[in-house]
């Protein structure tokens, strides 16, 4: 998709003057630069363009309030004194997976006195001798490069994350580890009362169905013992006459 479509795609029926963040990533650049920005983007302090086919920011417009631009991945290879021009108070710039290869070219953002965390990976001047000490030097104003400060400290996360408004909340694994393990026993419990109480109605029946035996016995002998008696008395009858 041309990235002046997808901009105005992006829009999602809100004017230029109410876009605080645009992320346009993956989308083409038809002649290698910025296309579909204006000035009227004076409210954007967010800006996305990852992948985008750019070779040059000559025509970025003047956007005072951005503060993070992300154009990596892009064919880059100077012209980055535009940075300071049209968004002076960039706080965070990644340009990793462009064709910046020498010193001289990061020297023109000694001019955004706001610049934090600048980010160069997969760029061929990460291979220059001495880099981090060299960009550490020529950018006093930097904090952090391709992450990590002067003394190696990774950057904070909430740095890292500054910019994402729905960071999720800390996930209480634990606790939801101990409702799983009182669930299960809870589980176990349940089971072994019901095949316990099964195990008790089986005995109980079989306790009835002995019962009833032992009575069927002691009807069967109380008739036998019946028809003896009767047998006697005939036999006895027989005998007087």
């Amino acid at each position: 998709m041309e990235m002046e479509k997808r901009i105005s795609l992006e829009l999602r029926n809100k004017t230029p003057a109410e876009v605080a963040e645009l992320v346009v990533d993956n989308c083409r650049s038809s002649d290698g630069e910025v296309e579909g920005l204006s000035d009227d983007y004076k409210e954007l302090e967010f800006l996305s363009m990852v992948n985008v086919g750019l070779t040059s920011l000559a025509k970025l417009p003047s956007l005072p309030k951005l503060l993070k631009l992300e154009i990596s991945d892009n064919m880059i290879v100077g012209g980055l004194d535009q940075l300071s021009e049209k968004c002076p108070n960039l706080t965070y710039l990644n340009l990793s997976g462009n064709k910046i290869k020498e010193l001289s070219t990061v020297k023109p953002l000694k001019n955004l006195k706001n610049l934090k965390s600048l980010d160069l990976y997969s760029c061929e001047i990460t291979t220059l001798e001495d880099y981090r000490e060299s960009v550490f030097e020529l950018l006093p104003q930097v904090t952090f490069l391709d992450g990590y400060d002067h003394e190696d400290n990774e950057v904070p996360d909430s740095e890292a994350d500054d910019d994402d408004e729905h960071t999720a909340g800390p996930t209480r694994d634990g606790d939801d580890d101990d409702e799983d393990d009182e669930g299960s026993e809870g589980e176990e419990v349940g089971l072994s009362y019901l095949m316990k109480d099964g195990i008790q109605d089986e005995e109980d029946d079989d306790d009835y169905v002995e019962e009833e035996e032992e009575e069927d016995g002691v009807g069967v002998q109380g008739e036998k013992r019946k028809r003896d008696a009767e047998d006697e008395g005939d036999d006895s009858d027989g005998d007087d006459d």
